[in-house]
């Protein structure tokens, strides 16, 4: 039976590599002053708290699904409470590299960053969506984990806790910029996920798999392409300045307006068409997108 080991604490953790924490909810390490013992080996690893991994040289692969990832000098993994890692190819011989920010949930706490931690949706992108940083970018994510390691240092009183999570919530900031930029340097790449997206989309309204299956999702057509949902909205908002659901939602609306125009559609067999399974729901968002209801559109025209 596979086995799963929970890090429950970020001590969880920094106690497998032998490297100490000065506070019990956030850690910053470089993991090459830290020894391998050869801990008990478990199939899975689950994370209960936030951790950012910045890749050093060479490594250990990490297993996400069915695929391994052997990451590049300079890429950063983000983990999130929750997410299930398998680690293979550690032996007694293996040395720690890289450096990590570990940090648990109860850190954030009546901050600023708890309010808006589900913006930095990279935090739920797949490991081969990774985060590959410039020399330049990699020294600033080091300097960031340098204050953030000195203040810890400093010892814990009333300004402590605002100050660590606000170069936290710096150094996330900095990643949107980063992931900006390398959306932009994969243009081509992108351009590809787009054009097919397009395909896909009209297909499937076309073809009757939204009569068979439902309404579009944005999840159907990132899966499709082997990416993330997360992360296939945003490069697709990011290339286009819409979202992957308004693409979605205009398709509809354009086909449905075509087909309004065929008087031996009613308009309940035109929304079953469409994959709404309650003609209301088409009329809602036929309404909400044209100012008229389809009966109306129908009318008009």
């Amino acid at each position: 039976m596979p086995s799963t080991k929970d890090l429950v604490k970020v001590d969880d953790y920094c106690s497998k590599f032998n490297l100490s924490t000065l506070h019990p909810l956030v850690s910053v390490h470089d993991l090459s002053e830290g020894t391998w013992e050869g801990q008990e080996h478990a199939d899975a690893v689950r994370y209960h708290f936030y951790g950012i991994f910045l890749k050093q040289g060479e490594g250990c692969i990490l297993k996400y699904g069915r695929q391994n990832y052997d990451y590049q000098d300079g890429t950063l993994v983000f983990l999130a409470p929750g997410q299930l890692v398998h680690v293979e190819h550690i032996d007694n011989n293996f040395k720690p590299s890289g450096h990590a920010l570990l940090f648990h949930p109860d850190l954030l706490w009546g901050t600023h960053l708890a309010k808006t931690m589900t913006d930095y949706t990279f935090f739920s992108y797949q490991f081969h969506e990774a985060l590959h940083v410039s020399k330049k970018e990699r020294q600033l994510v080091l300097d960031l984990f340098d204050k953030i390691r000195a203040e810890l240092s400093q010892g814990i009183d009333k300004h402590s806790k605002e100050l660590v999570v606000a170069n936290i919530e710096l150094f996330l900031k900095y990643c949107i910029r980063f992931y900006d930029r390398q959306f932009i340097t994969r243009e081509k790449e992108n351009l590809g996920v787009i054009q097919r997206f397009e395909n896909s989309l009209n297909s499937y309204i076309q073809t009757g798999k939204a009569r068979e299956l439902g309404t579009p999702s944005v999840s159907y057509f990132a899966e499709e392409q082997s990416l993330s949902s997360n992360y296939f909205g945003d490069l697709i908002k990011k290339d286009t300045g819409k979202s992957a659901n308004e693409h979605i939602q205009d398709k509809i609306i354009e086909i449905a307006k075509q087909k309004i125009f065929d008087p031996d559609k009613s308009l309940s067999q035109i929304a079953y068409e469409l994959g709404f399974k309650y003609p209301q729901h088409f009329t809602r968002l036929f309404k909400n997108k044209v100012g008229y209801t389809p009966n109306e559109y129908r009318r008009l025209n």
